[in-house]
């Protein structure tokens, strides 16, 4: 069990009280459960179903034949959204199955609302008349900290028939099930409310901060400055002594990195590495995400990325698409530029981390996705020539630099509360983790627990 789930189930012990007498489960990572309560195995107290895929053939997405599901990837909060179907399916799970994932994310668990066939990635799982539904679907949530327990230090890419068959779980009486199932009900739906305010607040702070980076690279900082009409429709009026002019003004070359042959792993002492378009992440760069080179011989020093670069995604999901960052650290490797990649080299006349900010702002996102090409709604590139198009408004150069300096105080705020946010977030899902691990290993005594009503 990870260590920040153990400390919360400490912490819950504080809270609730044990049951008043325990013995040995038989089950090693289960330890001791309530003395009245018996140990057991999934095989025993449900029936278990191994999906089995079909031919791509007998698969399609015009809604003809039974909804089918090949793994995980259609998962809802408790129920799945199939988008292929299939009236061949071998394996199927009937309504109120529990539909488990057996593929990474191991343990990934949902409700058959209705009549699915299952893929290779899924089994279905019935419980027996002994067991009541719910409680097993809270058992069910306990399977990573389970298969985690027994996995000896690697994470479980899959699991087979024989570990879903051997899952080993505590049952109380039936009665005790429907409270502990009632219990982990309203106390996590308590938890999920908690949690989606904080998401929320994530979410408000980055509009509010998107908002302050667009308004900077677009009004300035003087609210008393005299205006002009900038002679374009969607940008309104920007400062009389701004420029408004292509960014092709502002560069004096654009390079496009190279791709040989590399691994995915980070490079170790000696070795050379390839920058991924994942180091690019609205305004941020993040040095470690690098792939090593095959060999030395493969590294081209002309691509070499440098501290102060400014550089560009050229092609990745139309949201992300033309993403951009200034090197602020250069990676502990000799690393080059991908071909997903471009350096902007600019002039005199403007700052890179100004130039980045602007790129990042509405008015340089709505130019990219305009821009954005792709042979589907999954990947879009853009050209230098979209680049060079793209209009830029310009203050003068120590403008620029007060500007940058104004957005990095501000930055450093909206980082703070929205790091604040996403530790309490954190902090929230490993107590409702360990609530669930031990309410339904007896670690708890909930039996006198009672729904509070406000």
């Amino acid at each position: 069990m990870k260590e920040s789930v153990q400390t919360q189930q400490n912490e819950l012990a504080g809270k609730y009280y044990p049951y008043p007498e325990y013995k040995d489960s038989g089950v090693e990572w289960l330890g001791e459960v309530p003395s009245e309560w018996t140990a057991s195995r999934l095989k025993f107290i449900a029936s278990i179903i191994m999906g089995q895929s079909p031919s791509s053939e007998d698969c399609n997405d015009l809604g003809i034949g039974n909804p089918f599901l090949q793994g995980n990837a259609e998962f809802g909060q408790r129920s799945p959204t199939p988008k292929q179907y299939c009236d061949s399916a071998n394996k199927n799970a009937n309504v109120g199955d529990f539909l488990f994932s057996v593929r990474a994310p191991v343990g990934a668990v949902n409700i058959a609302d209705q009549r699915y066939g299952i893929g290779r990635g899924l089994c279905a799982i019935r419980s027996h008349e002994d067991i009541a539904p719910l409680y097993l679907w809270w058992v069910l949530q306990t399977s990573k900290i389970q298969f985690d327990a027994i996995s000896t230090g690697s994470t479980f890419e899959a699991v087979s028939s024989e570990q879903v068959c051997n899952f080993a779980l505590a049952i109380p009486s039936k009665n005790e099930q429907h409270t502990i199932a009632t219990f982990l009900d309203y106390e996590t739906a308590r938890l999920d409310r908690l949690i989606a305010q904080q998401k929320r607040l994530i979410e408000l702070l980055k509009e509010k901060r998107q908002a302050v980076i667009s308004h900077a690279v677009t009004k300035g900082l003087n609210p008393n400055a005299p205006m002009k009409d900038s002679g374009i429709e969607w940008l309104g009026q920007v400062p009389e002594h701004w420029d408004v002019l292509p960014i092709q003004r502002l560069l004096k070359k654009v390079e496009q990195g190279s791709s040989p042959v590399a691994e995915n792993r980070v490079p170790e002492d000696g070795e050379y590495g390839v920058l991924k378009i994942s180091a690019i992440k609205k305004g941020k760069f993040i040095t470690t995400e690098v792939k090593t080179l095959e060999s030395f011989t493969h590294y081209n020093s002309r691509y070499k990325v440098k501290r102060g670069d400014l550089l560009v995604t050229r092609a990745n999901t139309p949201s992300l698409v033309a993403d951009v960052c200034v090197v602020d650290a250069e990676p502990s490797s000799p690393t080059m530029m991908s071909d997903l990649i471009y350096r902007l080299t600019t002039t005199d006349a403007v700052d890179n981390t100004f130039l980045c900010s602007w790129l990042l702002s509405d008015f340089g996102r709505m130019q990219i996705e305009i821009d954005a090409r792709g042979s589907s709604m999954t990947m879009a590139k853009v050209s230098q020539g979209h680049i060079k198009s793209w209009l830029v408004i310009l203050p003068p150069l120590g403008e620029q630099i007060e500007i940058n300096t104004f957005l990095a105080t501000k930055q450093e705020k909206f980082e703070k509360l929205i790091y604040k946010a996403e530790s309490a977030i954190s902090l929230m899902q490993e107590r409702r983790t360990a609530l669930i691990f031990a309410a339904v290993t007896g670690k708890v005594d909930v039996r006198d627990w009672e729904r509070v009503v406000l």
